[in-house]
Protein backbone atom coordinates (compact mmCIF):
# COMPACT_ATOMS: atom_id res chain seq x y z
CA UNK A 1 0.00 0.00 0.00
CA UNK A 2 1.38 3.73 -0.79
CA UNK A 3 1.70 6.07 2.11
CA UNK A 4 2.26 9.59 2.22
CA UNK A 5 5.26 10.47 2.94
CA UNK A 6 5.93 13.10 5.50
CA UNK A 7 9.07 14.75 4.00
CA UNK A 8 6.67 16.21 1.58
CA UNK A 9 4.27 18.10 3.28
CA UNK A 10 0.83 17.95 4.29
CA UNK A 11 -1.35 16.61 0.96
CA UNK A 12 -4.39 19.14 -0.39
CA UNK A 13 -6.28 15.54 -0.51
CA UNK A 14 -6.61 13.17 2.02
CA UNK A 15 -4.30 10.26 1.13
CA UNK A 16 -5.32 7.34 -0.66
CA UNK A 17 -4.42 3.92 -0.69
CA UNK A 18 -3.10 3.18 -3.88
CA UNK A 19 -1.22 -0.59 -4.83
CA UNK A 20 1.17 0.50 -7.91
CA UNK A 21 1.52 -2.80 -9.43
CA UNK A 22 3.33 -1.80 -12.88
CA UNK A 23 3.53 -5.03 -15.38
CA UNK A 24 7.16 -3.74 -17.33
CA UNK A 25 10.40 -5.27 -18.12
CA UNK A 26 12.46 -6.08 -15.24
CA UNK A 27 15.42 -4.08 -15.86
CA UNK A 28 12.66 -0.92 -15.35
CA UNK A 29 11.02 -1.99 -11.80
CA UNK A 30 13.15 -0.41 -9.32
CA UNK A 31 12.87 2.69 -11.63
CA UNK A 32 9.26 2.41 -11.94
CA UNK A 33 8.59 1.81 -8.16
CA UNK A 34 11.05 4.99 -7.29
CA UNK A 35 8.79 6.66 -9.79
CA UNK A 36 5.42 5.97 -8.35
CA UNK A 37 6.42 5.71 -4.66
CA UNK A 38 6.18 9.88 -3.72
CA UNK A 39 4.09 10.14 -7.10
CA UNK A 40 1.62 14.23 -6.58
CA UNK A 41 -0.25 15.50 -9.84
CA UNK A 42 -0.61 19.26 -10.19
CA UNK A 43 -2.26 21.03 -12.19
CA UNK A 44 -1.06 24.65 -12.79
CA UNK A 45 -2.95 27.30 -14.47
CA UNK A 46 -1.33 29.54 -17.62
CA UNK A 47 -1.08 33.30 -17.72
CA UNK A 48 -2.66 32.61 -21.24
CA UNK A 49 -3.63 29.71 -23.30
CA UNK A 50 -1.09 27.39 -24.82
CA UNK A 51 -1.81 24.89 -27.07
CA UNK A 52 -5.60 25.36 -26.65
CA UNK A 53 -4.51 24.63 -22.54
CA UNK A 54 -5.48 26.71 -20.05
CA UNK A 55 -4.15 24.31 -17.37
CA UNK A 56 -1.01 21.98 -17.62
CA UNK A 57 -1.58 18.65 -15.22
CA UNK A 58 2.02 16.68 -14.54
CA UNK A 59 2.80 14.11 -11.95
CA UNK A 60 6.17 14.97 -10.14
CA UNK A 61 7.98 12.75 -7.93
CA UNK A 62 10.32 13.13 -5.58
CA UNK A 63 13.47 10.82 -5.70
CA UNK A 64 16.24 10.26 -3.26
CA UNK A 65 18.28 11.84 -6.40
CA UNK A 66 16.01 14.87 -6.61
CA UNK A 67 12.34 15.86 -8.49
CA UNK A 68 11.58 14.25 -11.80
CA UNK A 69 8.96 15.19 -14.05
CA UNK A 70 6.16 12.72 -15.82
CA UNK A 71 4.51 15.23 -17.90
CA UNK A 72 2.79 13.69 -21.91
CA UNK A 73 0.23 15.86 -22.88
CA UNK A 74 -3.53 14.31 -21.60
CA UNK A 75 -4.58 13.00 -25.05
CA UNK A 76 -1.50 10.96 -25.84
CA UNK A 77 -1.60 7.29 -25.74
CA UNK A 78 0.54 4.43 -24.04
CA UNK A 79 3.19 4.23 -26.73
CA UNK A 80 3.68 7.87 -27.03
CA UNK A 81 3.96 8.30 -24.02
CA UNK A 82 6.56 5.89 -23.70
CA UNK A 83 9.16 8.01 -24.38
CA UNK A 84 8.25 10.88 -21.95
CA UNK A 85 8.50 8.07 -19.54
CA UNK A 86 11.64 6.74 -21.08
CA UNK A 87 13.19 10.37 -20.43
CA UNK A 88 11.89 10.32 -16.85
CA UNK A 89 13.29 7.26 -15.88
CA UNK A 90 16.83 7.76 -17.69
CA UNK A 91 16.99 11.28 -15.17
CA UNK A 92 15.91 8.88 -12.29
CA UNK A 93 18.73 6.29 -13.23
CA UNK A 94 21.42 9.27 -13.95
CA UNK A 95 20.30 10.98 -10.17
CA UNK A 96 20.24 7.77 -8.16
CA UNK A 97 23.58 5.48 -9.34
CA UNK A 98 22.47 3.21 -6.23
CA UNK A 99 19.52 2.16 -8.49
CA UNK A 100 19.74 -0.57 -11.39
CA UNK A 101 18.62 0.87 -14.27
CA UNK A 102 19.50 -0.40 -17.98
CA UNK A 103 19.80 2.67 -19.85
CA UNK A 104 23.17 4.03 -21.11
CA UNK A 105 24.92 6.76 -18.89
CA UNK A 106 23.96 10.44 -19.91
CA UNK A 107 26.89 13.38 -20.99
CA UNK A 108 28.13 14.94 -18.12
CA UNK A 109 27.56 18.87 -17.88
CA UNK A 110 28.95 21.13 -16.05
CA UNK A 111 26.25 22.12 -13.07
CA UNK A 112 26.87 25.79 -13.51
CA UNK A 113 26.39 25.77 -16.99
CA UNK A 114 23.71 28.44 -18.57
CA UNK A 115 21.82 27.81 -21.37
CA UNK A 116 20.59 30.70 -23.92
CA UNK A 117 17.37 30.41 -24.54
CA UNK A 118 14.19 32.56 -26.43
CA UNK A 119 10.85 34.63 -25.23
CA UNK A 120 7.79 33.16 -26.58
CA UNK A 121 5.07 35.31 -27.65
CA UNK A 122 1.63 33.57 -27.81
CA UNK A 123 -0.83 34.77 -30.32
CA UNK A 124 -1.82 38.33 -28.24
CA UNK A 125 -4.01 40.34 -30.25
CA UNK A 126 -1.72 43.59 -29.70
CA UNK A 127 -4.46 45.57 -31.80
CA UNK A 128 -6.95 45.11 -28.41
CA UNK A 129 -3.60 45.44 -26.59
CA UNK A 130 -0.75 47.51 -27.31
CA UNK A 131 1.05 46.85 -24.02
CA UNK A 132 0.73 43.54 -24.70
CA UNK A 133 4.61 42.60 -25.96
CA UNK A 134 5.84 44.47 -23.83
CA UNK A 135 4.77 43.49 -20.42
CA UNK A 136 5.15 39.73 -22.05
CA UNK A 137 8.54 40.87 -23.19
CA UNK A 138 9.71 41.92 -18.97
CA UNK A 139 9.32 37.98 -18.72
CA UNK A 140 12.42 37.41 -20.73
CA UNK A 141 15.47 39.76 -19.56
CA UNK A 142 17.69 40.06 -21.94
CA UNK A 143 16.56 37.22 -24.32
CA UNK A 144 17.52 38.69 -27.69
CA UNK A 145 15.87 35.50 -29.91
CA UNK A 146 12.05 35.43 -29.48
CA UNK A 147 9.50 33.34 -31.20
CA UNK A 148 6.03 34.50 -32.08
CA UNK A 149 3.06 32.17 -32.70
CA UNK A 150 1.29 32.86 -36.00
CA UNK A 151 -1.73 31.16 -37.69
CA UNK A 152 -3.68 30.56 -34.38
CA UNK A 153 -6.17 27.93 -34.70
CA UNK A 154 -9.73 28.40 -33.21
CA UNK A 155 -10.67 32.40 -33.87
CA UNK A 156 -12.58 31.53 -36.50
CA UNK A 157 -10.58 34.25 -38.90
CA UNK A 158 -10.41 34.35 -42.36
CA UNK A 159 -6.84 33.90 -43.47
CA UNK A 160 -6.49 37.39 -44.96
CA UNK A 161 -7.35 38.81 -41.58
CA UNK A 162 -5.22 35.87 -39.42
CA UNK A 163 -2.42 37.33 -41.47
CA UNK A 164 -3.01 40.79 -40.82
CA UNK A 165 -2.63 40.19 -36.85
CA UNK A 166 0.29 37.94 -37.28
CA UNK A 167 1.90 40.98 -38.79
CA UNK A 168 1.06 43.19 -36.68
CA UNK A 169 2.68 40.96 -33.50
CA UNK A 170 5.73 40.48 -35.64
CA UNK A 171 5.89 44.23 -36.30
CA UNK A 172 5.29 45.25 -32.54
CA UNK A 173 7.87 42.57 -31.15
CA UNK A 174 10.64 44.34 -34.03
CA UNK A 175 9.48 47.65 -32.40
CA UNK A 176 10.01 46.54 -28.92
CA UNK A 177 13.60 46.10 -29.42
CA UNK A 178 14.04 48.80 -32.05
CA UNK A 179 13.20 50.72 -28.97
CA UNK A 180 15.73 49.40 -26.58
CA UNK A 181 18.48 49.82 -29.12
CA UNK A 182 18.68 45.90 -29.96
CA UNK A 183 19.36 46.16 -33.85
CA UNK A 184 19.84 42.38 -35.21
CA UNK A 185 17.20 40.31 -33.07
CA UNK A 186 16.61 36.67 -34.00
CA UNK A 187 12.95 36.47 -35.22
CA UNK A 188 11.17 33.16 -34.99
CA UNK A 189 7.75 32.33 -36.00
CA UNK A 190 5.30 29.15 -35.19
CA UNK A 191 2.45 28.52 -37.13
CA UNK A 192 2.38 24.97 -35.53
CA UNK A 193 1.09 23.67 -39.16
CA UNK A 194 -1.41 26.00 -39.12
CA UNK A 195 -0.88 26.59 -42.92
CA UNK A 196 -1.13 25.33 -46.42
CA UNK A 197 1.54 25.78 -48.67
CA UNK A 198 -0.19 28.69 -50.83
CA UNK A 199 -1.29 30.27 -47.13
CA UNK A 200 2.63 29.84 -45.82
CA UNK A 201 4.15 31.14 -48.84
CA UNK A 202 1.97 34.43 -48.52
CA UNK A 203 2.55 35.05 -44.95
CA UNK A 204 6.11 34.16 -44.86
CA UNK A 205 6.79 36.28 -47.95
CA UNK A 206 5.27 39.06 -46.19
CA UNK A 207 6.29 38.36 -42.66
CA UNK A 208 10.28 38.49 -43.98
CA UNK A 209 9.52 42.16 -45.95
CA UNK A 210 9.10 43.26 -42.53
CA UNK A 211 12.43 42.56 -41.80
CA UNK A 212 14.68 38.90 -41.32
CA UNK A 213 13.46 36.00 -39.60
CA UNK A 214 15.37 33.10 -38.21
CA UNK A 215 13.35 30.46 -38.71
CA UNK A 216 9.53 29.75 -39.69
CA UNK A 217 8.27 26.48 -37.52
CA UNK A 218 6.27 23.81 -39.00
CA UNK A 219 4.36 25.92 -41.28
CA UNK A 220 2.21 23.20 -42.60
CA UNK A 221 1.25 19.69 -41.44
CA UNK A 222 3.55 17.14 -43.69
CA UNK A 223 6.97 16.46 -44.90
CA UNK A 224 5.75 16.74 -48.36
CA UNK A 225 4.30 20.18 -48.06
CA UNK A 226 7.37 21.48 -46.36
CA UNK A 227 9.77 20.12 -48.94
CA UNK A 228 7.29 22.00 -51.73
CA UNK A 229 7.37 25.04 -49.31
CA UNK A 230 11.15 25.42 -49.49
CA UNK A 231 11.38 25.06 -53.00
CA UNK A 232 8.67 27.96 -53.65
CA UNK A 233 10.29 30.20 -51.10
CA UNK A 234 13.58 29.69 -52.52
CA UNK A 235 12.05 30.07 -56.14
CA UNK A 236 11.24 33.36 -54.49
CA UNK A 237 14.20 34.08 -53.32
CA UNK A 238 12.19 34.30 -50.12
CA UNK A 239 15.29 33.94 -47.38
CA UNK A 240 13.20 32.19 -44.52
CA UNK A 241 14.51 28.80 -43.30
CA UNK A 242 11.94 25.93 -42.24
CA UNK A 243 12.14 23.87 -38.90
CA UNK A 244 10.09 20.85 -38.07
CA UNK A 245 9.05 20.20 -35.12
CA UNK A 246 5.89 17.91 -34.95
CA UNK A 247 7.34 15.84 -38.36
CA UNK A 248 9.92 14.97 -35.74
CA UNK A 249 8.38 15.13 -32.06
CA UNK A 250 5.92 12.59 -33.11
CA UNK A 251 6.82 10.43 -36.36
CA UNK A 252 8.11 7.06 -35.49
CA UNK A 253 11.52 8.00 -37.74
CA UNK A 254 12.49 11.00 -36.88
CA UNK A 255 15.24 11.40 -39.50
CA UNK A 256 12.76 11.11 -42.19
CA UNK A 257 11.79 14.86 -42.68
CA UNK A 258 15.69 15.59 -42.81
CA UNK A 259 16.16 12.86 -45.36
CA UNK A 260 13.99 14.34 -47.33
CA UNK A 261 15.11 17.45 -47.37
CA UNK A 262 12.37 19.18 -46.09
CA UNK A 263 13.92 21.58 -43.21
CA UNK A 264 16.91 23.84 -42.85
CA UNK A 265 16.28 23.37 -38.58
CA UNK A 266 15.21 20.54 -36.77
CA UNK A 267 13.33 21.58 -33.32
CA UNK A 268 13.66 18.49 -31.15
CA UNK A 269 11.97 18.20 -26.89
CA UNK A 270 13.79 16.09 -25.08
CA UNK A 271 10.94 14.18 -23.28
CA UNK A 272 8.70 13.58 -26.43
CA UNK A 273 11.86 12.27 -28.18
CA UNK A 274 13.06 9.71 -24.88
CA UNK A 275 15.70 11.42 -22.94
CA UNK A 276 18.98 13.76 -23.27
CA UNK A 277 20.71 10.67 -24.78
CA UNK A 278 17.99 10.28 -27.66
CA UNK A 279 18.40 13.94 -28.42
CA UNK A 280 22.19 13.75 -28.86
CA UNK A 281 21.73 10.68 -30.94
CA UNK A 282 19.52 12.61 -33.50
CA UNK A 283 21.64 16.00 -33.19
CA UNK A 284 25.05 13.37 -34.31
CA UNK A 285 22.26 11.96 -36.64
CA UNK A 286 21.19 15.14 -38.91
CA UNK A 287 24.95 16.82 -38.93
CA UNK A 288 25.10 15.61 -41.95
CA UNK A 289 22.71 16.72 -43.52
CA UNK A 290 23.53 20.20 -42.67
CA UNK A 291 20.69 20.94 -40.69
CA UNK A 292 20.65 22.93 -37.81
CA UNK A 293 19.23 21.89 -34.11
CA UNK A 294 17.31 23.66 -31.36
CA UNK A 295 16.34 22.11 -28.41
CA UNK A 296 12.58 23.29 -27.28
CA UNK A 297 10.05 22.92 -24.32
CA UNK A 298 6.93 20.84 -24.09
CA UNK A 299 5.97 22.86 -21.30
CA UNK A 300 7.32 21.65 -18.63
CA UNK A 301 7.61 22.66 -15.10
CA UNK A 302 10.69 24.01 -13.78
CA UNK A 303 11.62 20.33 -12.65
CA UNK A 304 10.74 18.94 -16.04
CA UNK A 305 13.00 21.20 -18.19
CA UNK A 306 16.15 19.71 -16.72
CA UNK A 307 15.96 17.15 -19.49
CA UNK A 308 16.02 20.19 -22.36
CA UNK A 309 18.71 22.29 -20.43
CA UNK A 310 20.93 19.24 -20.04
CA UNK A 311 19.82 18.33 -23.57
CA UNK A 312 20.55 21.79 -24.99
CA UNK A 313 23.59 22.00 -23.34
CA UNK A 314 25.33 18.82 -24.10
CA UNK A 315 24.70 19.14 -27.52
CA UNK A 316 25.21 23.55 -27.97
CA UNK A 317 22.16 23.80 -29.45
CA UNK A 318 20.97 27.53 -30.62
CA UNK A 319 18.75 29.76 -28.54
CA UNK A 320 16.91 26.84 -26.97
CA UNK A 321 13.07 27.62 -26.53
CA UNK A 322 13.06 26.26 -23.21
CA UNK A 323 11.94 30.05 -21.01
CA UNK A 324 8.40 28.72 -20.95
CA UNK A 325 8.13 28.62 -17.05
CA UNK A 326 6.78 32.19 -17.61
CA UNK A 327 3.53 31.05 -19.16
CA UNK A 328 2.72 29.45 -15.61
CA UNK A 329 1.18 31.65 -13.28
CA UNK A 330 3.12 29.53 -10.64
CA UNK A 331 5.79 27.65 -11.90
CA UNK A 332 6.66 24.67 -8.71
CA UNK A 333 10.31 25.98 -8.77
CA UNK A 334 12.47 29.10 -9.21
CA UNK A 335 14.56 28.94 -12.71
CA UNK A 336 14.92 32.78 -13.61
CA UNK A 337 16.11 34.04 -16.40
CA UNK A 338 19.27 36.24 -16.50
CA UNK A 339 21.22 37.51 -19.33
CA UNK A 340 18.96 35.65 -21.89
CA UNK A 341 20.36 32.53 -20.47
CA UNK A 342 18.62 29.88 -17.79
CA UNK A 343 20.61 27.58 -15.27
CA UNK A 344 20.98 24.21 -15.28
CA UNK A 345 19.80 23.41 -12.01
CA UNK A 346 16.41 24.99 -10.76
CA UNK A 347 15.51 26.38 -7.38
CA UNK A 348 14.31 24.27 -4.57
CA UNK A 349 10.33 22.63 -5.13
CA UNK A 350 7.79 25.10 -3.23
CA UNK A 351 5.87 22.84 -1.70
CA UNK A 352 3.16 25.13 -1.65
CA UNK A 353 2.71 25.36 -4.88
CA UNK A 354 2.15 21.60 -5.11
CA UNK A 355 -0.28 21.64 -1.89
CA UNK A 356 -2.20 24.66 -3.79
CA UNK A 357 -2.55 23.27 -7.04
CA UNK A 358 -2.58 19.67 -6.40
CA UNK A 359 -5.20 17.54 -7.79
CA UNK A 360 -7.70 15.23 -7.18
CA UNK A 361 -7.20 11.79 -6.12
CA UNK A 362 -8.76 10.80 -9.00
CA UNK A 363 -6.37 12.26 -10.91
CA UNK A 364 -3.42 10.43 -9.48
CA UNK A 365 -4.96 7.40 -10.25
CA UNK A 366 -5.15 7.97 -13.87
CA UNK A 367 -1.38 9.01 -13.72
CA UNK A 368 -0.65 6.05 -12.32
CA UNK A 369 -2.54 3.95 -14.26
CA UNK A 370 -1.20 5.46 -17.36
CA UNK A 371 2.52 5.23 -16.45
CA UNK A 372 1.59 1.13 -15.55
CA UNK A 373 0.22 1.28 -19.69
CA UNK A 374 3.19 3.36 -20.82
CA UNK A 375 5.89 0.91 -19.33
CA UNK A 376 5.13 -1.73 -21.64
CA UNK A 377 6.41 0.39 -24.14
CA UNK A 378 9.40 1.87 -23.29
CA UNK A 379 12.67 1.11 -25.28
CA UNK A 380 15.45 0.49 -23.45
CA UNK A 381 17.68 0.61 -26.41
CA UNK A 382 18.88 4.07 -28.12
CA UNK A 383 18.30 2.29 -31.91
Amino acid sequence: MRSWPASLGPARWAPVALTVVIDAPAPLAELLETLTATARVVRLPLRVPFRGLSHREVLLSKTPGGWVEFSPFLEYGPQESARWLRSTLTLIQDANPDLRGPFPPLPHVSPGHRVEVNATIPAVDVSADPQAIDTLMARYPGCTTVKIKVAERGGGQPFPDQLAADLRRVAAVRQHYAERGVSNPRIRVDANAGWSVDQACTALTALAEQGPLDYAEQPCGTTAELAELRARLARRQVPVRIAADELIRKAADPYAVVRAGACDVAVVKAAPLGGVDQVCRIAQGIAEYGVDLTVSSALETAVGMTAGLRAAAAIGSAAAGLATGSLFCRDVAARPICQGSLPLESGAVDMGVINKYEASPDRLTWWLDRVRAAAKHVRIDTE
